[in-house]
């Protein structure tokens, strides 16, 4: 199966393609120009392939949570690729494509659980829990909390074995406090993880039309769900 994957969620862009197990990445780590970017990033990959954008499968973006301006870029992209090649999209947790690259990164956490947190920025945390087991879905729903009420809610969690930290969220000291084996906040997101756990998602049936395509940006959720409680009945 042939899977293009795309990724402008935080400080890089990334664009990587599986082509049957075999990985192909162009990985930038820059701030801004996203939109420069991405879709020279797309032709070079494809020409490194020999491949043109029709004869993919499916193609994978970060659905997020992340910069709301990052995901956007991502997304839209994406959304005219699929729409132009009437291919699936595959959206995947960029929290889950974190954990992975983490794992990638350190083959002595390779049994343990990753905690993937990015800043949310507010002073609060993205965050979620990673199993070799099921590395694309969280073992916690995926949140967007402070990083005192995410060391509260991790702890609660009651997760065995050891527990490891990647990415930037945490920087922040109340987080860092979690029992957690290590922590390495240098842990950007790369496509070419997006594009391994792309697969099995594709295989379970989790594709979407590129109408379907949603970003998930969880601090919107949390907004929505504390509007609905404090609404006059």
């Amino acid at each position: 199966m042939k899977i293009l994957a795309l990724d402008t969620t935080s400080g890089s862009c990334s664009v990587a393609l599986n082509d049957g197990g075999r990985l192909t990445e162009q990985f930038v780590a820059a701030e801004r120009d996203h939109t420069r970017r991405l879709l020279p990033m797309v032709d070079r990959v494809l020409a490194e392939a020999g491949l043109k954008l029709a004869q993919l499968d499916a193609l994978a973006v970060s659905r997020g949570p992340g910069s709301f301006t990052g995901l956007r870029i991502a997304i839209s992209s994406v959304q005219g690729l699929a729409f132009a090649a009437g291919l699936p999209v595959i959206p995947v947790s960029s929290l889950a494509a974190l954990a992975a690259g983490a794992r990638r990164k350190h083959p002595e956490w390779h049994a343990g659980t990753i905690v993937a947190a990015l800043d949310a920025r507010m002073q609060q945390v993205y965050w979620g829990a990673y199993s070799p087991a099921a590395p694309a879905e969280s073992i916690v729903p995926e949140a967007v909390e402070d990083p005192a009420e995410a060391t509260a809610s991790l702890s609660a969690a009651g997760i065995e074995g050891a527990l490891y930290g990647a990415g930037p969220g945490w920087h922040y000291p109340e987080l860092a406090a979690a029992p957690v084996a290590a922590i390495d906040l240098d842990c950007p997101i790369h496509a070419r993880d997006l594009a391994e756990l792309a697969l099995p998602l594709a295989q379970a049936g989790k594709a979407v039309s590129a109408e379907q395509l949603e970003p998930v940006y969880l601090r919107n959720e949390v907004t929505w769900k504390k509007r609905q409680k404090i609404r006059p009945q």
